[in-house]
């Protein structure tokens, strides 16, 4: 039987489907586009994830957020972006929307044309998370992790609430940011600046 676990205050509603339903690939993809209107992920286990909609302030802070990774993004070439709609296919089986994400353009034109179109199997070399107020950030961090045990090469956790930034490298301990002006790409994104003026 299909079970739904219920939310901690401010956490996704857990749909635990297995054994009794295995999705395909299409079939949570379908399942995705016939229920537009919520923000569904899928672990590794096959749970399904529904969340809550974001805030308006919080989706205003992505928004400027996005808008400049996408600036340097055109102006750089070698990579594409993704805003928060975007679902990807881990390599461990987790289906998940990073706020925003970057691949370079080589690995995702190995893609074929209907990979493209769905959910893409691949892990994005870059991701953010922008932390909402009603956002736990034990289950973020642990994402975040995730990500980086998938193959990203560097993650930023952006909490607004405490004003500080995680960031995630694959290899080396999380560093904690307090109240920061700007985050660097450094050499996964070269040249790349966020201004967090924008975004605090």
């Amino acid at each position: 039987m299909t079970t739904v676990t219920a939310p901690v205050e401010n956490s996704p509603i857990v749909l635990h489907l297995q054994p009794i339903i295995d999705l395909t690939d299409e079939e949570f993809f379908e399942f995705c586009r016939i229920n537009r209107d919520l923000r569904i992920e899928r672990t590794a286990k096959g749970e399904l994830l529904i969340m809550s909609p974001t805030g308006s302030e919080t989706g205003n802070r992505n928004f400027k957020l996005i808008q400049q990774l996408a600036n340097w993004t055109d102006a750089d070439g070698t990579g594409i972006g993704f805003d928060s709609s975007t679902g990807f296919k881990l390599p461990n089986g987790t289906n998940c929307s990073p706020d925003a994400a970057w691949v370079k353009l080589e690995r995702w034109n190995a893609l074929t044309p209907e990979q493209q179109k769905r959910f893409a199997p691949i892990c994005p070399e870059f991701v953010v998370e922008l932390r909402s107020p009603s956002d736990q950030l034990k289950p973020l961090q642990e994402k975040m992790q995730e990500y980086i045990d998938n193959g990203t090469l560097l993650g930023w956790l952006i909490d607004r609430k405490n004003r500080q930034v995680y960031i995630y490298r694959p290899g080396v301990a999380v560093e904690c940011l307090d109240n920061p002006v700007s985050l660097s790409g450094n050499s996964v994104l070269p040249g790349f600046i966020l201004d967090l003026s924008k975004i605090w």
